[in-house]
């Protein structure tokens, strides 16, 4: 049995290598991760660095993932940071961090899992470094992000989407549901 650096490194992904049938073991692997795309506004200093007052600070999580190739994804975490006080604007952060998944002999319903929810909770450490170095480096106290339980937003969303297609088939199947 090849241990887990095996796997993670021999992803060979030419479907001729499996041909005669003894390479149809499941596998999943990174094969890199980078930063897509880093924005980092301080509007207002260096008078924001004078403001008393405490800042409000919204967040923003989205995960993505999009086929990059044969058995390739590209998983992205994107973060939006900006703390605001009744002053103006101190910083605004906008980052995707992402990463090439490649993914081979998983059953469908297994690698978008994986892909939505482990993949994020992968890269997710990385992405929230970045951040916290970012509004270090903008001269604020850095941003520190609380750890993230993708899993559990993964089933919150698939529960979330059978009740959406269940009351959707509810309301087309029931004449006296339309009014």
């Amino acid at each position: 049995m090849a241990d887990e650096g095996d796997i993670l490194t021999d992803l060979d992904l030419d479907p001729a290598a499996g041909a005669n049938g003894a390479d149809n073991q499941p596998s999943v692997g990174f094969l890199t991760q980078y930063i897509k795309d880093l924005s980092v506004e301080n509007p207002n200093a260096p008078a924001s660095f004078q403001w008393n007052e405490a800042p409000q600070v919204d967040l923003q999580l989205n995960i993505g993932a999009t086929e990059a190739g044969d058995g390739v994804h590209e998983v992205e975490v994107r973060v939006n940071a900006s703390a605001k006080a009744d002053s103006g604007v101190l910083y605004a952060v906008e980052l995707i961090y992402a990463g090439l998944v490649a993914v081979r002999n998983v059953p469908e319903d297994q690698a978008h899992a994986f892909l939505y929810a482990e993949a994020p909770r992968i890269l997710f450490p990385f992405a929230r470094a970045i951040v916290a170095d970012a509004t270090r480096d903008a001269g604020f106290q850095p941003l520190l992000l609380d750890p993230i339980d993708f899993n559990a937003l993964y089933m919150q969303r698939l529960q979330q989407k059978a009740q959406e297609e269940a009351q959707a088939g509810g309301a087309a199947g029931d004449p006296a549901g339309a009014a």
